[in-house]
């Protein structure tokens, strides 16, 4: 199973060459983190090597924060983009 997990995730990897970096991580974003997590946050920039990712609240920015060093690595891997660090914000529609 696993060896058909990265079979995908090359495949993915090399589709999203001609697209601009935002984009290929915006795409990857929902294979590296899976479904669930991936419908509450948004990759919405990319800028020196900084993912920039709006979270819908603070519980799911706590959960993805503790998992921050495999989400950049996973995203930078499939995006084939520079990731040294993920900043997350919440979305300003869920801000009290």
């Amino acid at each position: 199973m696993e060896g058909m997990r990265e079979l995908l995730r090359g495949n993915l990897r090399r589709s999203l060459q001609a697209m601009q970096e935002t984009d290929r991580l915006a795409a990857a974003w929902p294979v590296v983190c899976g479904v669930a997590m991936a419908v509450h946050g948004d990759v919405v920039g990319y800028h020196d090597g900084i993912v920039h990712v709006q979270v819908s609240d603070c519980g799911w920015m706590r959960q993805m924060m503790s998992m921050q060093g495999q989400i950049g690595g996973e995203l930078g891997r499939i995006a084939g983009v520079r990731v040294t660090g993920i900043h997350f914000e919440i979305a300003k529609s869920h801000r009290r």
